[in-house]
């Protein structure tokens, strides 16, 4: 009888461990996970790269055209890959020459930012609006060069301070700025970028 009675206490004991080790699932549970995981793919509310562009007096020209068999961008997933571009203005006249030889570094740096205005020409074109733009990935700056010439950092600067005046945080990037012994039609920099885009 002891035996038995034991039995049933340890069965008893098993029971209720087991009772209050499992629980009803809750409806609620994970909403507010899955609410958040529903927006962390969307800019913030006062996120606009448009209206800093605008605040800038910037006005974004037509993309400029590839000049052989290649295309202005590919898109891949997320990201972008945009194709090298150069200092050219609307009127199709470019900022040439050689860095440490026949231009200045003010010169240099303008010619990236004439080229990330061309840049970004290309993204609005693709995306339609700026907005869509996540983050700033990585930029390959190349500086026409003379083999003495070692402040090609300070040119391409050019091109990174705007990223990060029209995209804030979302502008800063990682980057190489490197010196070319030339350029297509002599351009003093050549930049390509990769671009990270929201669904």
């Amino acid at each position: 009888m002891k035996n038995i009675y034991l039995s049933f206490l340890s069965i008893l004991f098993i029971a209720m461990t087991l009772a209050s080790c499992y629980q009803e699932p809750n409806p609620e549970a994970g909403k507010d996970s899955k609410t958040k995981l529903a927006t962390v793919d969307k800019p913030e509310a006062d996120y606009d790269p448009e209206a800093k562009l605008a605040a800038l007096n910037i006005t974004l020209p037509t993309p400029p055209q590839p000049v052989a068999n290649y295309v202005n961008g590919v898109r891949t997933g997320n990201l972008i890959f945009l194709a090298g571009k150069g200092p050219r203005y609307a009127d199709g006249t470019e900022i040439s020459g050689k860095l440490g030889q026949d231009i200045s570094i003010e010169k240099g740096y303008e010619g990236a930012r004439l080229t990330a205005i061309n840049q970004l020409s290309v993204l609005k074109a693709m995306l339609g609006n700026l907005n869509k733009v996540k983050r700033i990935v990585k930029v390959l700056g190349m500086v026409n060069s003379d083999p003495y010439f070692i402040e090609q950092p300070k040119v391409i600067n050019g091109f990174s301070d705007l990223m990060v005046e029209v995209f804030g945080e979302k502008g800063k990037h990682a980057r190489a700025a490197i010196g070319v012994a030339s350029l297509p039609r002599a351009q003093a920099v050549e930049i390509e970028l990769v671009v990270e885009v929201y669904d």
